[in-house]
C-alpha cells in the first residue's frame, strides 16, 4: 500500500468518526465516534513510522502508547456513562441538561 491510500484511509475514519462522535445522542455511539477518529490518528503514525524508511522503533512506541491511552479513554467513559445512567436515569445526551452548571 502507498502512503496516499493510507492517508485517504485515515481521512475516511476520521471523517466517519467525526459524524459519528456529532450527529449521535446515544453515550456508547458518541464514544465508538471518539474511538475511530484514535483509531484513525493511529494507523497515520504506524503509516508514516512504516514507510518512512527509518526503521527506529519510535513509530511502535507511540502507537503502544495511543493504544493505552485509548483503552484507559474507553474504561474511564464507560464508568461516567454508567454512573450517569445511575445517578439520572439518562443514555442520551439530551438528558443531562441539567449538568450544565
Amino acid at each position: 500500500m502507498t502512503l496516499m491510500t493510507l492517508l485517504l484511509l485515515v481521512a475516511a475514519l476520521i471523517g466517519i468518526g467525526l459524524y459519528g462522535a456529532l450527529s449521535q445522542q446515544s453515550f456508547v455511539m458518541l464514544m465508538m465516534g471518539l474511538e475511530l477518529m484514535l483509531n484513525g490518528v493511529m494507523l497515520a503514525a504506524v503509516a508514516f513510522w512504516a514507510l518512512s524508511g527509518a526503521g527506529a522503533p519510535q513509530g511502535q512506541l507511540l502507537t503502544i502508547i495511543v493504544m493505552a491511552v485509548m483503552a484507559i479513554e474507553m474504561a474511564m467513559g464507560f464508568a461516567l456513562v454508567a454512573a450517569v445512567y445511575r445517578g439520572k436515569q439518562a443514555d442520551m445526551t439530551e438528558a443531562l441538561s441539567g449538568l450544565k452548571h
